[in-house]
């Protein structure tokens, strides 16, 4: 079956105006699965939502490892916290004209909500856009954990494809979010979502 699909249809997919953006949530808890993944490969240990990190409102990052992430940090920990911003949502239009602003406004904001976290930890704001540019210490970040993983496995290739998994988990949920926005009339439409950290 051939399924047409409008501007206005596609716009809200991208933007989860309809439906409460269908597949959003696990599209953040999928890539920060992935970066936990890969840190624990990197043999860095890590731990998900630490508990002795909560802020004033109770949030907590999403992750942070169990031992320090750089060694001029002196002792510091990593903690960070993912997300996923809609380069195309309206409130988003004016930032959006420069490539990669959405990821940057997102993760300056992140940064703000983690300014209190503790000494013992270095704050790592993790943010992508649906239609691909991740903020530059994101960048820095998946840099780094692809060194680490490449001391680790040899394979000077694995820095390109933490890359390629990290735009591959995206894209699989912006198809998701797509999905959501159909209407139930076309449910033999087959779209299937594989976890990408297995």
């Amino acid at each position: 079956m051939i399924v047409f699909v409008g501007r206005q249809q596609m716009l809200e997919a991208l933007t989860g105006s309809r439906r409460l953006a269908f597949g959003r949530m696990t599209r953040h808890h999928e890539v920060n699965d992935l970066v936990w993944w890969a840190l624990c490969k990197a043999n860095v240990p890590a731990i998900k939502e630490p508990s002795g990190l909560v802020r004033d409102d109770g949030k907590r990052p999403d992750s942070s490892t169990l031992i320090t992430w750089l060694s001029w940090l002196a002792g510091k920990s990593l903690a960070w916290d993912v997300t996923v911003v809609n380069t195309v949502a309206e409130s988003y239009i004016s930032i959006s004209a420069s490539p990669g602003g959405t990821a940057e406004h997102a993760a300056a904001r992140k940064s703000a909500k983690y300014s209190s976290l503790p000494s013992s930890h270095i704050f790592q704001p993790l943010a992508l856009e649906t239609l691909g540019p991740i903020n530059t210490t994101g960048i820095t970040f998946f840099s780094e954990m692809g060194r680490r993983l490449t001391d680790v496995s040899g394979d000077p290739r694995v820095t390109t494809y933490l890359f390629q998994r990290v735009s591959l988990v995206v894209q699989c949920y912006n198809s998701v979010a797509f999905r959501g926005t159909l209407n139930d009339n076309n449910n033999n439409i087959n779209l299937n979502v594989y976890s990408m950290t297995k």
